[in-house]
């Protein structure tokens, strides 16, 4: 699905806990005859290739959307092509108060998703319940995102590399992060869109680690300059990369973050959140153990452990191990198992 949509390059607020590392502010997708008929043509593409799907994106990443003083004419773009108002979070809403007044009245008429305003500081606080009416809040959650505010903070980004910085200078590197627990901010997989750039990235969250500080990896990427190009760069990287059944010829193993453990007739699979049970009787070598030690492709596994009356039951077990995202997709990795 289209998940993100970015208008903007970089963002002019700078948040010291800003997971995706957003840099200094270097300009905007201004709202041009031009530009808006690549938008609507990029929003209709959309439309017509993931259906209702399109209604979850938004359209901000790494960036403050009200740095964009036309960000209301995108938003409305977008509710009339697809029918959602996409949400809007933002840590600058006394920026341009009038834009943000018109993102308000698009959500009190078109919207559902409710809104979230950054809180940097108690007198940003302050200064937000001055500027605005609770009526005017009804539709907008206040996140607390100040220093002694209560809310973690991903250790990704600007707080993971602050967190190092002061570590390394031997300050307290405190932040409200569980120590070891790598997390992100990046909660959608799917397409990421930066009409500046015209770049197109299928984009997929991860722990922030060494390899990806900003815990989202990169999965695909192409540009485009139009919507048919935008078309173009859909249908490849989805034909490239979204797969029904493991590559045959890549070596498959689980995902780094998970623990194997072998048991009777089974295996488990752990992650800090979750376990998975799963059977593994079907052949007398057990397909789990194969997996764990990473040594073989899936075609090798399929033909090294069946007897040919078992072929398809493993190569349907391995199908619904993929499809449950527990094999390791990402085999450029050179730290493999490590999260960084």
């Amino acid at each position: 699905m289209l998940n993100s949509v970015e208008k903007l390059q970089l963002s002019t607020v700078g948040c010291w806990f800003c997971g995706l590392s957003a840099s200094t502010f270097k300009g905007y997708y201004a709202y041009t005859e031009e530009h808006a008929e690549v938008w609507r043509g990029v929003l209709r593409v959309a439309s017509e290739m993931f259906g209702s799907a399109v209604r979850t994106g938004f359209c901000y990443w790494a960036t403050d959307p009200i740095d964009n003083p036309e960000y209301d004419r995108f938003l409305f773009d977008y509710y009339q092509i697809t029918g959602e108002l996409p949400q809007t979070t933002t840590a600058a809403p006394l920026k341009d108060q009038a834009l943000t007044n018109r993102v308000l009245e698009l959500f009190e008429r078109y919207g559902r998703v409710t809104n979230r305003f950054s809180v940097l500081s108690t007198d940003h606080l302050n200064q937000i319940h001055a500027a605005f009416s609770p009526e005017d809040l009804m539709g907008v959650e206040l996140i607390l995102q100040g220093k002694d505010a209560p809310t973690a903070k991903a250790f990704t980004g600007r707080a993971r590399a602050r967190k190092e910085k002061l570590r390394a200078s031997g300050q307290d590197p405190a932040i409200a992060v569980p120590e070891g627990w790598s997390t992100t901010i990046a909660c959608v997989s799917g397409f990421l869109v930066n009409m500046r750039q015209g770049r197109l990235q299928l984009v997929t969250p991860v722990p922030g680690s060494e390899r990806w500080p900003l815990g989202y990896r990169i999965v695909a990427q192409r540009f485009f300059s139009t919507p048919d190009e935008f078309r173009e760069g859909l249908d490849s990287i989805i034909d490239e990369n979204m797969l029904e059944s493991p590559p045959p010829n890549r070596p498959i193993r689980f995902r780094g973050d998970l623990q194997y453990e072998a048991g009777d007739d089974c295996f488990h699979l752990r992650s800090r959140k979750v376990e998975h049970r799963v059977l593994d009787g079907m052949v007398p070598i057990p397909v789990g153990h194969l997996i764990a030690s990473g040594n073989c492709t899936a075609s090798e596994l399929i033909m090294g452990v069946t007897d040919g009356a078992s072929v398809l039951a493993v190569a349907d077990l391995l199908d619904q191990l993929y499809a449950a995202g527990v094999i390791e997709e990402d085999l450029d990795d050179i730290s493999l198992g490590r999260t960084g």
